[in-house]
């Protein structure tokens, strides 16, 4: 059963998005990359994702400053959604904001990428 208050606070952080996340989902909105259903702030069990796709199971995570200090929390949350089948793979809001190109390349390169791999607690860190 979903947690109506983690549903109304997912529904809240999509009217305000975070620059980096806008430019993100322009790019990625109704199925304009690789054709792919990308949902935003999507809640997955007791987390909201930043970005999630169903087929593949692909979950995006952008880092921002707010994630200095927070490693442990978002070990959990990567183990987690690697439970429940995900591959998680992670930005930094600068990425986003200073070479999108190459973040997009990034995810069609995930999204590509069949069977998906077993990773590690701590998620794909882009490079």
């Amino acid at each position: 059963m979903r947690d109506a208050r983690l549903t109304a606070y997912a529904k809240a952080m999509r009217k305000e998005p975070s620059e980096p996340e806008q430019r993100l989902w322009l790019a990625l909105r109704a199925k304009r990359f690789e054709n792919v259903k990308f949902r935003r702030q999507k809640v997955i069990g007791r987390y909201i994702a930043d970005f999630a796709a169903r087929d593949p199971m692909l979950v995006i995570e952008l880092d921002g400053d707010t994630h200095a200090g927070q490693e442990g929390y978002d070990e959990a949350r990567t183990h987690f959604l690697q439970e429940q089948g995900y591959r998680v793979i992670r930005f930094s809001n600068i990425d986003v904001m200073t070479n999108l190109e190459g973040v997009l390349l990034t995810i069609a390169s995930a999204v590509a990428t069949s069977p998906l791999p077993t990773l590690s607690p701590e998620g794909e860190r882009a490079k």
